[in-house]
């Protein structure tokens, strides 16, 4: 089996990458950079295939994949930063990843008559109430740009494919990139207290233990929409914070602040990122691990513990 994963440069397919090379199933990477750009810790996607790949380039799309003749697509490639998405100058630009981008991908899968497992968001929900969000849950109502596009390209890939995996996931962190976590930390070690929200509510997710279930589900033909994140509970941003420094060892206040207190995003936020998981269960999938035990993990794997 050959599979292509898109946004290899970033957190996800970086780990995608590694965990299908792990199991002996040929992987390519590919981004937008004329070689791979991320993390170069000696893992697989370092030295495995890579071919540049714009995926608002319609025909380079549709001759790369054709060259590569991959068995299944990973789309982890995406426009994901949310604040910068509500700029006027970047809102064409967040259309054609998150949109169009995904809409090439989908037509070439659809065309080869093979898998495509998109990965997309909470933040196609509205966030409003606390009841978590079914999978299923048609009652989309996207609060922010990145929101909106991300599901244009689920209704793209479920038009399109037959053979489709839509997982949403959310408050991702892993090595390659930035993230969360690394905000975090990085505060503070220069100020003596950090202000952070308490009232949007989810899962954080870990890339390493989310590409595990990715590549379960590319193998398989269990097709559907999902959502995964780590298990452990639902959490506020506040109480993740307060879980990262304990763990790490750190002093540093903790405050919470709500939403409109807080008051420097410039795209709304849902509340309620609280995501159903049992369909996971129900299709035969092992859920993530617990998210302390993924925070652990990657503190350690970054040098704080």
């Amino acid at each position: 089996m050959k599979v292509f994963v898109t946004g290899a440069g970033g957190q996800l397919g970086h780990d995608v990458v590694n965990e299908l090379d792990s199991r002996g199933i040929d992987a390519v990477g590919s981004d937008i950079a004329e070689s791979y750009s991320g993390l170069q810790d000696g893992t697989a996607v370092a030295r495995l295939p890579y071919v540049r790949m714009d995926i608002t380039d319609r025909e380079m799309v549709e001759k790369v994949l054709r060259d590569e003749k991959p068995d299944a697509v990973i789309h982890c490639a995406a426009w994901t930063a949310v604040d910068a998405a509500e700029d006027e100058e970047n809102r064409d630009k967040v259309y054609k990843i998150n949109a169009e981008g995904t809409l090439h991908i989908a037509e070439y899968c659809k065309e080869a008559d093979i898998p495509m497992l998109y990965l997309s968001t909470d933040y196609v929900f509205n966030g409003k109430g606390e009841t978590p969000w079914d999978p299923d849950c048609t009652d989309y109502e996207p609060l922010s740009w990145y929101g909106q596009t991300k599901l244009l390209g689920e209704k793209a890939v479920r038009s399109l494919v037959p053979k489709h995996f839509i997982v949403r996931i959310a408050w991702v962190f892993g090595l390659n990139g930035k993230n969360f976590v690394k905000t975090m930390l990085r505060v503070a070690e220069n100020h003596p207290e950090v202000r952070v929200v308490m009232d949007q509510i989810g899962t954080p997710t870990y890339t390493p233990d989310l590409s595990v279930l990715l590549v379960d589900m590319i193998v398989s033909d269990k097709y559907g929409t999902y959502h995964a994140t780590n298990e452990g509970g639902y959490i506020s941003w506040y109480d993740f914070t307060c879980e990262i420094y304990r763990q790490a060892g750190l002093s540093t206040k903790v405050t919470p602040v709500t939403t409109a207190e807080y008051g420097l995003s410039k795209a709304a936020r849902p509340e309620n990122s609280r995501l159903e998981k049992k369909k996971l269960t129900e299709a035969g999938f092992n859920r993530l691990p617990d998210w302390k035990d993924a925070l652990s993990r990657y503190l350690h794997a970054i040098g704080q513990l």
